[in-house]
């Protein structure tokens, strides 16, 4: 985990209109697939909640963040950023058939999985109601109702989705009481994360198979396995 300032260089409207702002810092900074960085605006001296980012794309400059909802950056904003943080995605090194669901209001925190991917030419198919950004030809895009009768088809399947939505994710993929996946899982839960670890508040706790697991240490990549759902 590292420290540096980076700055907000452009502004651009992503998929359904949400806000994706560019920020450059230093590569070792770049949060991968899954992580995040915390970030706070050095203009605003009363802030003392830092805002967790995720990315969508990353250059050799820095990186292109998921939707933010909270924040007004502009281009010029001056970011304290920490980071990496957390636990990402960790796929296999060999993958023929991925499947993706975007449970929560934006898809845009698993496109470097979409990237990646769709560099070792992997069948995707991503599960979503969401307006999708441009995505490579090769990846197929299904209504999410879908996904209950296309279990059986992935390799491996992720989620993407805020801990609300937790309790209904067996009826979501229709499975009963005590069934599992017919494949190995990978969920990334979004919730408010105050204090990223530092303190240990409990703010952003979630039931565990085995105790309740922190969103922001454990997390916020989970195995399947390791929730109670």
């Amino acid at each position: 985990m590292g420290q540096c300032t980076g700055r907000v260089i452009e502004i651009r409207l992503g998929s359904g209109r949400k806000v994706e702002p560019y920020i450059t810092c230093p590569v070792s900074l770049i949060p991968p697939a899954g992580q995040f960085v915390m970030a706070l605006d050095e203009s605003t001296l009363d802030e003392v909640i830092r805002t967790p980012i995720f990315t969508i794309e990353k250059t050799g400059q820095g990186f292109w963040a998921a939707p933010l909802h909270t924040v007004k950056w502009s281009p010029g904003t001056t970011l304290e950023l920490v980071g990496p943080m957390g636990h990402g995605f960790d796929l296999p090194a060999k993958i023929e058939r991925l499947g993706m669901a975007a449970l929560g209001d934006t898809a845009a925190r698993l496109m470097p999985l979409v990237h990646q991917a769709a560099s070792t030419q992997a069948g995707l198919t991503l599960f979503s109601d969401l307006n999708i950004p441009a995505l490579p030809a090769a990846v197929e895009v299904s209504p999410l109702a879908s996904l209950r009768d296309s279990l059986d088809w992935p390799d491996m399947l992720v989620l993407d989705m805020p801990v609300e939505r937790l309790p209904e994710l067996r009826c979501l993929l229709g499975l009963q009481d005590r069934a599992w996946l017919p494949c190995p899982a990978q969920v990334l839960l979004t919730t408010c994360m105050p204090c990223a670890g530092m303190a240990q508040c409990g703010a952003c706790a979630v039931p565990g198979s085995r105790g309740w697991k922190l969103v922001c240490e454990d997390g916020p990549v989970f195995d399947l396995r390791m929730l109670k759902w």
